[in-house]
């Protein structure tokens, strides 16, 4: 399923929502985060970013899965700087999957339960958001790092 797209190959076009939706939706979780007075003004984008990010990165994950296995049969990785940078750019996948759920499910979380549970509760929740988004940022951009280096060198 995630191995091609009309016959091209799938990851390389998959990383591109990922790469511009994740960043946004750490944006946006960050400032509904911290700033609730712009709250209203912006739960229309935060929503849903906070769902298509972590879908984005789900497929960018499975696809990339799908395309080692195109270049490299068996897992075979070839060795040196390039088998050493596709093994680190992997590595990014599952954490920055399970970081963007989080920031997800705290940011819709804050979205629509901030006013009903009070503002101890939302503060925390926000403080939570700041630190996961935090994380989101961190292993999007040393995803998307790593494996521009793989491709093209660096």
């Amino acid at each position: 399923m995630f191995d091609e797209i009309l016959g091209l190959p799938a990851h390389p076009l998959i990383i591109h929502a990922a790469v511009v939706l994740t960043p946004l939706a750490v944006l946006a979780a960050v400032v509904y985060a911290v700033l609730p007075r712009f709250r209203a003004q912006i739960a229309w984008a935060v929503v849903p970013l906070s769902v298509a990010a972590p879908v984005a990165v789900f497929a960018a994950k499975q696809s990339g899965e799908q395309f080692k296995e195109r270049l490299f049969p068996g897992g075979r990785l070839p060795e040196g700087e390039l088998g050493a940078t596709i093994t680190e750019h992997q590595g990014f996948a599952t954490p920055l999957l399970l970081t963007s759920l989080g920031m997800a499910v705290t940011t819709l979380a804050l979205v629509f339960g901030a006013e009903r549970i009070g503002k101890v509760p939302a503060a925390v929740l926000s403080g939570v958001t700041v630190l996961l988004a935090l994380a989101v940022g961190f292993y999007v951009l040393r995803a998307g790092h790593t494996g521009a280096t793989a491709v093209w060198g660096g």
